[in-house]
């Protein structure tokens, strides 16, 4: 059950169609879930479609509320503002096999014969609560599973993708996600979200678009 589901009202904004990130147009998101063994893991992906060969680089900014996560591509979102690659999300020590699968995935797209320099964006939470963290069982297999399966509408939320090993507070975390309708500028906007969560000290990598 979603909360858009329970008789409460949260804040003065209406949620956009799904409720979800893929409300803001051209985005797409996709999971591939480990479940299996001492393993409760997998990866997330957030997909705009304006990025290709056609265009190579989005406006993207960071924000860092606690400077203890594994976050790959930190440099060029905080110096350049510039976004190259689709966003992952997985478990803490994937994360570098992960951003090692996006980048071989990106160059051999179409249209990216020529690319020299790269930077893929991986964000993580850890799940070693719940999972065999130190296995590392995230890699080339799920990132293409994620990228391939990455659809807009309705978002699979819960224990999947990035999500299935989370924790929260004691509660059981996983992967969450909301949009709401603003006005600006005298147009209406999406602002889209999608969560790891993750909370017993270790806070959950968040992922914003807006498009206007």
């Amino acid at each position: 059950m979603r909360v858009d589901e329970l008789p409460l009202t949260l804040g003065p904004h209406p949620r956009g169609r799904y409720g979800a990130i893929t409300d803001v147009e051209g985005v797409r998101v996709g999971h591939a879930t480990i479940a299996r063994g001492d393993l409760r893991t997998g990866v997330t992906a957030i997909v705009p479609d304006a990025l290709g060969p056609s265009r190579r680089r989005l406006p993207a900014g960071l924000s860092v509320g606690n400077g203890f996560g594994k976050l790959v591509g930190a440099t060029q979102l905080l110096e350049l503002g510039a976004l190259e690659t689709p966003v992952l999300l997985t478990s803490t020590l994937s994360v570098f096999r992960v951003a090692d699968a996006l980048v071989a995935h990106v160059l051999a797209c179409p249209g990216y014969e020529d690319v020299a320099t790269l930077n893929p964006v991986v964000g993580e939470t850890n799940d070693g609560h719940l999972s065999d963290v130190r296995a590392r069982a995230v890699g080339a297999e799920q990132v293409e599973e994620a990228l391939g399966s990455a659809h807009g509408g309705r978002v699979v939320e819960g224990c999947v993708g990035a999500g299935t090993g989370t924790t929260a507070l004691g509660y059981k975390g996983g992967i969450g996600t909301s949009s709401r309708l603003v006005e600006l500028a005298g147009r209406t906007v999406t602002v889209g979200a999608l969560v790891q969560s993750n909370m017993d000290g270790t806070p959950g990598a968040l992922g914003y678009f807006q498009v206007r």
